[in-house]
């Protein structure tokens, strides 16, 4: 079952290079500094190069080795302004304004990515989720085949056999009323996603109604959606609708689906109906179930881009680091 440890071995076998666009926060330049120590993951950190050492002296922070990159004198700029005006010519984005949209670090990150410079960015400890998804949506689009950008928790809890519980949800932080097939989307991302974190996918559509109990317009959705599901992915076990009892506990999946296949009662990978339901699931196993909750990790895009809480702390952003490397 999954452990940082794992992915620290994948990423040793092919390093990356990750762009922290908030460069100067101090969060980041300590998880800077951890990854330095490593051999696994390049950090590249944007802002003033002067103002980033002077932040990570004061905070006692080694960056040493540390590629900073600055809008403001990058020597490739001018090749950034005409890749990006050409991504943009439908919105007549001219050189001028392009040179002023990337000047902001959200958007010149991302472009570091999109000229391949980089593999993959981690943002959002001062900006919004909105701050670093627009440029993404922008800019790396989304993947042939996807029509919207979603997004999974991993949640890990240590286990008294020593194996990890390790789960996905989704989506818990992008889409607040997803429709059936934007749900079909979600699942096929989620389950691939939960992949790369060693889950064998057990996908369950989460509802207050299993197979029918309840009635209503949110439980026909989840009903339809599964049905769509399973004809899309074949090979992902997938049921639905159901009740969380029904999806986690076998005592309780005999009495409400006793003729159900193997995701009932040992569902790992959940679906759920919007934003309300997905935001508030995961915390609840977060604060009152000990899980540790990586993520949001973003889903659907052409190239590993992800989030950070604006209350996180070093260890997240380190540990959110290896996860954004480890999809690229």
């Amino acid at each position: 079952m999954f452990g940082f440890g794992q992915l620290i071995e994948v990423l040793k076998k092919n390093p990356k290079k990750i762009v922290f666009p908030e460069g100067e926060d101090p969060r980041i330049l300590e998880a800077a500094s951890r990854l330095l120590a490593g051999t696994f993951l390049s950090p590249i950190l944007v802002g003033d190069e002067d103002e980033i050492h002077k932040a990570a002296e004061d905070a006692g922070f080694n960056i040493r080795g540390a590629e900073i990159l600055n809008p403001k004198n990058f020597d490739r700029f001018d090749e950034m302004v005409d890749m990006f005006c050409e991504l943009r010519k439908s919105k007549g984005v001219t050189p001028d304004q392009a040179r002023g949209i990337l000047s902001a670090t959200n958007y010149f990150g991302t472009m570091l990515v999109k000229m391949g410079l980089a593999d993959a960015l981690l943002g959002g400890a001062t900006y919004s989720t909105a701050d670093t998804v627009r440029p993404a949506l922008q800019l790396i689009k989304t993947k042939p085949g996807n029509t919207i950008v979603s997004s999974c928790f991993i949640l890990v809890r240590a286990a008294a056999t020593g194996n990890n519980e390790v789960f996905a949800m989704g989506d818990c932080a992008i889409n607040i009323h997803p429709t059936e097939d934007e749900l079909v989307e979600i699942a096929g991302e989620t389950a691939a996603c939960a992949r790369i974190f060693g889950v064998d996918p057990k996908v369950a559509f989460l509802s207050y109604s299993t197979y029918g109990s309840g009635k209503g317009e949110d439980v026909d959705k989840m009903r339809n959606a599964v049905k769509k599901a399973k004809e899309k992915y074949p090979d992902i076990p997938i049921e639905g609708e159901m009740q969380f009892d029904a999806a986690v506990s076998p005592r309780v999946a005999r009495t409400k689906c006793p003729d159900v296949s193997e995701v009932a009662g040992y569902a790992n990978t959940f679906i759920f109906p919007d934003i309300n339901a997905g935001n508030i699931g995961y915390k609840i196993a977060q604060r009152l179930g000990n899980f540790e909750a990586y993520g949001p990790i973003l889903l659907g895009l052409n190239a590993p881009i992800n989030d950070l809480s604006r209350g996180c702390n070093a260890s997240e952003v380190y540990s959110m680091a290896i996860v954004t490397a480890a999809l690229a």
